[in-house]
């Protein structure tokens, strides 16, 4: 597994630590992330690789999963 990716499930498993994030498709559809863990997942991902996740990316799709969320980070690292 790639650093990043190893980097957002850390992220991930400090909000919830019970959730397989490997392979959990519906993070957002599900309900298994609640707005609060929303709020700081973002934070988190903002401080640790130094982006900025803006409204336009604030979308059930790019927090749906794990490989969603590397691919916003990615995206925002250019």
């Amino acid at each position: 597994m790639e650093a990043m990716q190893e980097k957002v499930l850390e992220i991930l498993r400090e909000q919830d630590d019970t959730v397989d994030f490997e392979k959990e498709t519906g993070l957002i559809t599900n309900r298994i992330l609640d707005s609060f863990e929303i709020i700081n997942l973002v934070s988190d991902l903002e401080d640790a690789f130094d982006i900025r996740i803006g409204t336009a990316e604030m979308i059930p799709e790019n927090f749906n999963s794990l490989s969603n969320i590397v691919k916003m980070v990615q995206r925002l690292k250019g």
